[in-house]
C-alpha cells in the first residue's frame, strides 16, 4: 500500500503580505460587524476590544463582567500563555459599547455569549472576525491574532515606549514586542528631508 504525504501547509507569508491590520481596516471591520447578522453589537464590540487591548482569541472569549469596573472605567486583562496580566483603561466608545452589551445580555457572566447564553467558543470568535474581514473587502485573509498585532503596531507607530507596549500586551519577553517597533515607520521619519 503506497502512502501519500499530506499537502504542504501554505506559509503565512504566502497567504498574506503582512500580519497586522491598519487602523482604518479595523474600523471598517468594526462597522461591518455591526451591520451583519443578528448580533451586530456583540460582534463589533468583540472586534473593538480585541484590537484596543491586544487580546488573544482565548482571552477575548474568557472575558467576564467581573473584569469590568464601570465606575473606574477599567478592564482587567487576564493574560494567558504565561503573559503578564494588567488593568487597562476603557475609553468612552468602549465603555458605551460594553454597557449596551450588558443590557442586551444581562444573564451571562461572560461578555461575549453564544446563542445559548454560554461563553462564546473561540472558533465562533474567529468566524466573526474572519467574516468582518470578508465583508469589508480586505484582500488579506484575516485571523484574530492580526488584531493583536494591529494593536502593537498602532502603539509603536504612535511613538509609545517599547517597555510600555510590552506591559500593555502582557509580553514577558521584550523580543516579542520589538517586532512592532521594527515595523514602525517613525524609525525612518527623518531619513530624507525634501
Amino acid at each position: 500500500m503506497s502512502r501519500t504525504a499530506p499537502p504542504k501547509k501554505i506559509s503565512n507569508s504566502e497567504k498574506r503580505t503582512r500580519e497586522h491590520l491598519l487602523p482604518n481596516e479595523v474600523e471598517a471591520m468594526v462597522k461591518a460587524a455591526h451591520h451583519v447578522g443578528r448580533h451586530g453589537l456583540r460582534d463589533s464590540t468583540l472586534i473593538l476590544l480585541a484590537y484596543r487591548h491586544g487580546l488573544r482569541v482565548s482571552e477575548l472569549v474568557a472575558l467576564r463582567w467581573e473584569q469590568i469596573d464601570f465606575a473606574g472605567g477599567t478592564i482587567y486583562i487576564n493574560r494567558l500563555k504565561h503573559g503578564v496580566s494588567s488593568t487597562h483603561p476603557l475609553r468612552g466608545r468602549e465603555l458605551r459599547a460594553v454597557r449596551q452589551l450588558q443590557r442586551e445580555y444581562p444573564h451571562s457572566p461572560y461578555l461575549f455569549v453564544s446563542e445559548r447564553g454560554t461563553a462564546m467558543a473561540a472558533a465562533t470568535a474567529r468566524g466573526i472576525i474572519e467574516r468582518a474581514g470578508i465583508e469589508t473587502g480586505l484582500s488579506l485573509s484575516v485571523h484574530p491574532h492580526m488584531l493583536r498585532h494591529a494593536c502593537g503596531f498602532y502603539l509603536a507607530s504612535r511613538g509609545h515606549d517599547t517597555r510600555a507596549i510590552q506591559a500593555y500586551l502582557g509580553h514577558k519577553n521584550i523580543q516579542h514586542t520589538v517586532r512592532y517597533t521594527e515595523l514602525s515607520p517613525k524609525r525612518f521619519q527623518d531619513f530624507w528631508n525634501d
